[in-house]
């Protein structure tokens, strides 16, 4: 018939869409062709959720298969019920949509008691394993969290230490040289201009001089000051 040829057509395309990577483009290129989810043939959504699952984008499939299942024509068709479990296995329990599956499979007539127990069970087994990984994810974030507020305040510690250091001798150079006299500052002023502007470095016949002007230097600022006593 020709709903078998577009059927078999659309499977084609999904395939062959998949293999080029258009992947993203398979849900919309099917419903311009069947135009509501409710009217797709049950091997077209197959395809389609086990294609989106494969890519890891299940939440593509949520409305469009929900919408399908919950269609009262689709529910009397014989893949009724595979489909509802893949729906389940593919889509819902990978998202987390743990009441929704659970209301799925309490209002569906097409299977008996052992069955709805069997997938309540494997949605509780879902769920627990759902909270278990929730809270080793969020243990880990924790755990990273308070490594990184250690080492922040190791750093800050250190960054502050290092401050106060700088600070100190800072204090103590500009208290000493405070205390420089006068003509010692202005002898220190005109051997480092001897040795940084006047002189060559680099000139061999240099060196001496210069060593002897940084001992001249370190003489005059680095010496202990005498001050005169005081008379009473």
């Amino acid at each position: 018939s020709s709903a078998e040829v577009k059927c078999s057509l659309c499977v084609v395309g999904i395939q062959a869409l998949a293999e080029m990577n258009r992947w993203r483009e398979v849900l919309s290129w099917v419903l311009q062709y069947y135009h509501v989810p409710e009217h797709l043939p049950p091997k077209v959504l197959e395809l389609c959720i086990l294609l989106y699952s494969k890519v890891r984008e299940p939440q593509v499939m949520l409305e469009v298969g929900s919408s399908w299942l919950r269609d009262q024509t689709n529910k009397s068709l014989p893949e009724y019920g595979s489909l509802l479990e893949l729906y389940l296995s593919h889509v819902l329990l990978p998202l987390g949509r743990f009441e929704g599956a659970e209301e799925l499979v309490r209002g569906c007539d097409v299977f008996d008691s052992e069955q709805q127990l069997a997938f309540l069970g494997t949605i509780c087994e879902s769920r627990c394993q759902w909270s278990q990984r929730e809270e080793m994810h969020s243990a880990a974030e924790e755990q990273q969290d308070g490594a990184t507020e250690t080492v922040l305040g190791a750093l800050s510690q250190k960054l502050l230490t290092m401050l106060t250091l700088l600070r100190r001798a800072l204090r103590s150079m500009s208290s000493h040289f405070c205390l420089l006299p006068y003509k010692k500052m202005l002898l220190a002023t005109f051997l480092l201009y001897l040795v940084v502007v006047r002189l060559d470095p680099a000139s061999p016949t240099s060196l001496p001089f210069i060593y002897k002007l940084v001992q001249l230097f370190r003489a005059a600022v680095f010496s202990p000051i005498h001050r005169p006593p005081i008379q009473d």
